[in-house]
């Protein structure tokens, strides 16, 4: 039976690369740009055979440590189903214990445990250029691989209990999301960095907590090997502990997986209401759906998001012009994008139309509806801002700025969210209507428009004029500013966002006729 299981799953990564044209384009695709990265990061590895034994320790323990950790986020990231899933062989009257060890087995044939064993191997490689015996390294990428290939069996197993009915595109583009702002920014820190020379000491003290966790232990092992100390020994006791738990946890799954009687699927009527199915069951979580819905699929919503960043981008050029070096000139687009994300929103009322109807006659408090429009702005603009934040430092060249950019950018963008929460029920103004041009805009009589795009955009600026001014202070070599601009411009976004949403949810339970009056004659 065993030899039969491993036959299939043999079979069933074959298959994958046929099908449907779409489908094999796709699978194709996906190997290609796994086939890259593996690439890419085996040369890097490769790379440290001449670096210092701490610039490779930390290199290869906090790799490591995230490879490990992949392997555990991505089925509840991918929302692909287990073809290994143990309820499939039930059947077969196989123990679970021989269940167990059948899939697990079967498990290592897969593509990421291939490209995990093309990493181990430029593992072992690195460390026997330091010295380190090449058997220790090999029982070193045994153990991981062995680790990660269990969390990948946990992982699918617990999301096939627990997230199966809760899971869908938009869970798993959430939990994308919260990967890509964690992943992007410290992928850029690492590769910006010259490994031939010191070490950063924060980044030793991660590599040593890292190296006595389950998720770092087992590639520790060769790097603790130079020292032979008791570090060494706890990451080989951590290691193997790690192993023998994933494999009880496992055990204790498929006996569970085989043995109960799967939910009825009735419950996954909720799978086709997107975004309403995962957002919280409150009149905010209602609200934010909404939002999101907009946001993502309503062309005038998406116009503006594309627009903002290629404004952005474009604000470089007459620096450059002006014969700015390009090590400045890059830091002038993040300003930039953060304030015009936080004044995205300021007329986001008159975009629902006679839609706002909606909210009025269901007696929607002016808090959620405020925080619920404000939600979607912020799970757009904070991604792409922690994904343009560290690239343009990383050419910037100076990694000491980063929290005086990191502070004037949360300033500007949560102060134009509060300002934004104010302006579009004080002062909305005529857009264009559902299903029209983004770019047609109806006639528009007074000055209403122009003087709420400009209050929010000066009253953003104005009030995060210190952060911006301890920001220039860091960047131009003030280094001791930075911290300030850090937790100065968080302290006054915040404030401003808390302040524009409490003043914006009560001018809305108050002026609800008015603001229909103006939904219906726009």
């Amino acid at each position: 039976m065993a030899a039969r299981i491993l036959r299939l799953r043999l079979a069933l990564i074959v298959g994958a690369f046929r099908g449907p044209r779409g489908h094999g384009v796709r699978a194709w695709l996906g190997a290609a740009a796994l086939a890259a990265v593996v690439v890419a990061a085996a040369g890097m590895l490769l790379t440290l055979r001449g670096a210092s034994d701490d610039a490779a320790r930390v290199v290869t323990v906090l790799g490591g440590a995230a490879l490990t950790a992949s392997f555990f986020l991505a089925p509840l990231i991918s929302g692909v189903e287990d073809q290994l899933d143990p309820r499939r062989f039930s059947i077969f009257g196989m123990p679970a214990p021989a269940l167990a060890l059948t899939t697990g087995a079967a498990g290592l044939v897969s593509i990421p445990i291939l490209a995990a064993v093309a990493l181990g191997v430029c593992l072992v490689a690195v460390w026997a250029a330091h010295g380190v015996p090449v058997i220790i390294g090999v029982v070193a990428v045994i153990i991981g691989v062995l680790t990660c290939s269990l969390l990948a069996r946990v992982g699918m197993a617990t999301a096939a209990l627990v997230l199966r009915d809760r899971r869908s595109r938009e869970l798993s583009g959430a939990f994308a999301i919260l990967v890509i702002v964690v992943a992007v920014p410290a992928s850029v820190f690492l590769a910006s960095l010259e490994w031939g020379g010191e070490v950063p000491t924060q980044l030793t003290q991660a590599a040593s907590v890292l190296a006595h966790t389950p998720l770092g232990a087992a590639w520790a092992i060769p790097a603790l090997v130079p020292g032979a100390g008791a570090d060494l020994f706890w990451a080989i006791v951590i290691s193997l502990a790690t192993l023998l738990v994933l494999a009880a946890v496992w055990l204790w799954l498929v006996a569970h997986m085989v043995s109960t009687a799967e939910r009825p699927v009735a419950v996954r009527e909720r799978g086709g209401l997107g975004w309403f199915a995962v957002a919280p069951g409150t009149p905010a979580g209602a609200i934010t759906a909404r939002s999101l819905v907009y946001w993502l699929h309503d062309p005038r919503y998406v116009a503006n998001i594309v627009i903002v960043p290629v404004a952005a981008v474009l604000a470089i050029i007459p620096p450059l012009i002006a014969g700015v070096p390009l090590e400045v000139a890059v830091l002038v687009p993040l300003p930039i994008l953060a304030l015009f994300f936080g004044w995205l929103p300021h007329d986001d009322l008159a975009y629902d139309s006679t839609a706002l109807w909606v909210h009025i006659a269901s007696g929607v408090r002016g808090s959620a509806d405020r925080i619920g429009r404000i939600i979607p702005v912020m799970l757009i603009g904070i991604p792409i801002l922690a994904i343009a934040v560290p690239i343009a430092i990383s050419i910037h060249g100076r990694w000491a700025a980063l929290p005086a950019m990191v502070g004037a950018c949360a300033s500007l963008f949560l102060s134009g969210l509060g300002l934004s929460s104010i302006a579009s029920v004080v002062a909305p103004y005529p857009v264009s209507h559902p299903g029209d041009s983004p770019f047609r805009q109806p006639q528009r009589s007074g000055s209403r428009a122009g003087t709420a795009q400009a209050l929010v955009l000066i009253g953003s600026l104005v009030v995060s004029a210190p952060a911006l001014w301890w920001a220039w202070l860091a960047v131009t070599g003030r280094v001791e500013f930075s911290a300030a601009a850090l937790w100065g411009g968080l302290a006054i976004g915040l404030v401003v966002l808390i302040a524009g949403v409490a003043i914006g949810a009560s001018a809305f339970s108050q002026r609800t006729g008015r603001l229909m009056e103006f939904a219906e004659s726009a």
